[in-house]
């Protein structure tokens, strides 16, 4: 990936963080923020895997249709 195309999309994760409202919850706690993140992680390498990104896939459409925080 290009430098440009990775700061771009480093962005935008960026900001879907602060859409779903974690920065604020966290008090921008990166700690925390990063922890989070790990637990997602670990819940992926689960049994659970498949139904899991079902859920939040599920979760984040509706959230972007509505336009506000998930």
């Amino acid at each position: 990936m290009k430098r440009r195309e990775r700061t771009r999309h480093l962005i935008e994760l960026g900001g879907l963080v602060t859409k779903a409202g974690i920065v604020e919850l966290t008090g921008d706690d990166r700690a925390i923020i990063y922890g989070a993140l790990l637990d997602i992680a670990a819940r992926l390498r689960g049994e659970d895997r498949d139904q899991q990104l079902l859920l939040w896939q599920r979760r984040g459409r509706r959230g972007f249709a509505q336009g506000d925080e998930a």
